[in-house]
């Protein structure tokens, strides 16, 4: 994630963040065109396919909203770590429809930008307890919906690349 510069006021920061959902969202959602090749690629070996990459997003994405809503309606709440190898298993994304996936993917980051228009500046210091990492913000966990986007981005980018 990119430093915030000590000279942008809240405003700039809040429309920095929500350009920033927006463009995740938008090149993720065309992601999920790829041919079925491209979606069998991996970034390395022993690495989790595109395909895999995208249902992940989808339900990180779920998580990522269930706990912004917490935040904002619980006060402090205490949010638990989800073992995504476990999902990946288990809701077995080698079967899942990839429509389906694009769909939770799409509505749920339209609803965590709504929140983030709306609460970003006004209740962003807002805090909750995350099981594995302590204490954070309401505006930290807006960044890290649009910073693990990104870095999933960045992974299938790189499986694109490979031949």
């Amino acid at each position: 994630m990119p430093p915030r510069l000590l000279t942008c006021s809240r405003e700039e920061v809040r429309v920095q963040i929500i350009q920033r959902l927006e463009a995740t969202r938008d090149e993720t959602l065309g992601l999920f065109q790829l041919n079925e090749p491209e979606l069998a690629r991996r970034y390395a070996p022993d690495k989790w396919p595109v395909r895999f990459i995208l249902h992940h997003l989808a339900d990180a994405e779920t998580v990522l909203f269930d706990r912004i809503r917490r935040i904002i309606s619980e006060g402090r709440p205490v949010v638990w770590a989800f073992d995504q190898d476990a999902w990946a298993t288990e809701l077995d994304y080698s079967q899942l429809p990839l429509e389906l996936s694009r769909n939770i993917f799409e509505s749920t980051r339209s609803a965590i930008i709504h929140y983030a228009r709306l609460h970003y500046d006004l209740h962003g210091n807002l805090e909750f307890v995350h099981s594995e990492t302590g204490v954070r913000t309401l505006q930290e966990e807006f960044d890290k919906v649009a910073a693990h986007n990104q870095h999933h981005l960045e992974q299938i980018r790189s499986a694109l690349r490979q031949t």
